[in-house]
């Protein structure tokens, strides 16, 4: 077995999803939901099956996108694992949606920050350890930080100014 750590390239300006889904149809139902969720957002998905062919299947309405997902899903190399690049919207905006997809199992991680995941590889397949998203903290907030924070989310609008 050979533990590894992996580089998730996740280009400036995009976010990405990583989850875990059971069942081929993933690939279309993350597809649909995106574009039900999220009209106006770009995206590409890629799925790697665990079975059958062991194909990396993909989706999407943004050829770089969908070519960022497959690229991920060649990385992880992990059956049952779905990416999902998105720009033009958050994850916040299609989370709850893409948990509601009868398949998906799991999100790992919805991120515009590094990503990096753990893995030990047994020929075979690939065991997922765990992902990171962004790096460690530097210390806690200062009242200018909690000012900085609203006003942020004000700028975003998510909160009411």
């Amino acid at each position: 077995m050979d533990y590894q750590i992996l580089d998730i390239p996740v280009p400036e300006g995009t976010n990405v999803i990583i989850g875990r889904s059971h069942f081929i149809k993933t690939v279309e139902d993350l597809y649909e939901t995106m574009v039900t969720s999220c009209p106006s957002s770009k995206f590409g998905i890629a799925f790697c099956e665990a079975s059958g062919k062991r194909l990396i299947r993909y989706e999407g309405n943004d050829k770089d996108l969908i070519n960022h997902a497959i690229n991920a899903c060649n990385i992880i190399s992990s059956g049952h694992i779905f990416v999902i690049y998105l720009k033009d919207s958050w994850p916040i905006n299609v989370l709850n949606s893409i948990k509601s997809v009868q398949e998906v199992t799991h999100v790992y991680v919805a991120t515009s920050n590094p990503v990096k995941v753990a893995v030990i590889d047994s020929g075979e397949s690939r065991i997922i350890l765990g992902f990171s998203d962004g790096f460690k903290p530097l210390g806690v907030e200062k009242d200018e930080d909690k000012i900085e924070r609203k006003e942020l989310l004000r700028k975003f609008g998510y909160k009411i100014k």
